[in-house]
């Protein structure tokens, strides 16, 4: 193998577009092997040469993003985050250029390899150089090619100019970022002045508390386009998830817990994993959801029931709570009385910190980093509670994804 193109377009069409310019009576075939695509050129020989073949297998990420996102289903994303781990071990003394270089990293969303299977041909490098224009993409590039600026493995730029190699040589003071905006939460619009302060605001915040900050994070949703949850959804789902907390804290038995949500008429609400868990308990579930009472605060907070939440280098500790304030003393009262929601602005707020705080979280997690600041798992929670709680993406409780 020569090298591997990582890009953040996606589509194959561009490389067999190129390879036909460069060797038109080739012929071309595609197939498919495992996730990859595979592209496969042969080359006809002539009277003093035999057939050559070139292979390129192709893959792309399975939901097409601006950032490496949790998803394990997909083996590029997972490949991603160990090459960003990669990347962010190498010796980058420009600081500007190693976060535009790791940005550069979140956003690729497809790669493909250019492998000599029989012979060579003279033409590799023009290939290589027009297949990184076309697809502005960065190089992971072997020691010892055609194109290699580096010994040992090393990164180029889609001029083939070197990015970075393992002892923190570079060619270039600067990398361009490009990110096409339909990847981005919802369609982009003009950016209010609201969302800068909202943004500027939680970032100084997260600075003074020791947390990283990643300036290149798009701003979220703006007041007017956002809506809220109705209140009586929120305590539904509260009430719910109190219930299904004391279960998963031994509290209660998965039948009493069903009995209980039957009776208040709110198993029609409770959702398809969390009627899984109850009819099918395991310890893992279990402690699994327990993480859940993270997101119950965050939700008692939307309707005012507590105060604030607090900063997540804690667990959350429900001992405080007046009875009233809580589903367990009157869960039929608590849904039936509930009418104040927070405003809209101070729930953005609170949504833009933790989106914030979840990359944080993400970050670490990627290179292998332990979070000293914040609970991960806490930050999580809460991340996923408010995105809810904002109808991210119109996403059910089951299915709200936290992006960062």
């Amino acid at each position: 193998m020569i090298c591997t193109l990582y890009s953040h377009e996606i589509g194959h069409a561009k490389i067999i577009s190129i390879l036909k310019k460069y060797f038109p009576t080739a012929a071309v075939f595609l197939d498919e092997e495992d996730e990859f695509k595979v592209l496969r050129v042969e080359i006809k020989g002539g009277f003093f040469s035999s057939k050559k073949i070139l292979k390129i297998p192709y893959r792309e990420r399975i939901h097409p993003d601006y950032q490496i996102t949790e998803d394990e289903s997909c083996p590029l994303n997972s490949n991603l985050q160990g090459l960003y781990g990669f990347a962010h071990s190498l010796p980058i003394e420009n600081e500007s250029l190693r976060e535009q270089f790791l940005h550069k990293v979140h956003s690729l969303n497809a790669e493909f390899s250019i492998i000599e299977e029989k012979g060579t041909s003279k033409e590799i490098p023009a290939i290589i150089r027009e297949l990184a224009i076309a697809y502005d993409a960065i190089l992971f590039v072997q020691d010892g090619t055609v194109i290699s600026k580096a010994h040992g493995q090393h990164f180029l730029n889609n001029q083939l100019q070197l990015i970075i190699d393992s002892e923190g040589n570079s060619e270039i003071d600067s990398l361009d970022v490009k990110i096409d905006s339909k990847y981005f939460d919802g369609e982009q619009t003009e950016i209010l002045d609201e969302q800068k302060d909202r943004k500027e605001k939680n970032e100084a915040f997260l600075v003074n508390h020791h947390v990283k900050v990643n300036k290149n994070l798009p701003y979220i949703e703006a007041i007017a386009t956002t809506n809220i949850r109705s209140v009586k959804e929120i305590a539904q789902r509260v009430t719910i998830m109190a219930y299904i907390n004391g279960f998963a804290l031994n509290a209660l038995s998965g039948e009493d817990t069903i009995t209980i949500l039957q009776k208040l008429h709110l198993w029609e609400f409770t959702t398809p994993k969390e009627k899984y868990l109850l009819e099918n308990p395991t310890d893992e579930g279990k402690n699994q959801e327990s993480w859940k009472c993270e997101g119950i605060w965050v939700l008692l907070w939307a309707l005012k029931k507590v105060d604030s939440i607090p900063f997540p280098d804690t667990m959350i500790d429900f001992v405080n709570i007046p009875d009233g304030n809580y589903p367990y003393a009157n869960p039929k009262i608590f849904v039936e009385e509930a009418t104040e929601v927070r405003s809209v602005e101070e729930i953005l707020d609170m949504n833009d910190l933790y989106y914030r705080m979840d990359w944080a979280c993400v970050d670490a997690r990627i290179k292998g980093e332990q979070m000293k600041t914040m609970i991960s798992g806490a930050v999580y929670e809460r991340h996923y509670a408010l995105n809810w709680l904002i109808q991210y993406m119109d996403q059910d409780w089951d299915d709200v994804s936290c992006d960062t």
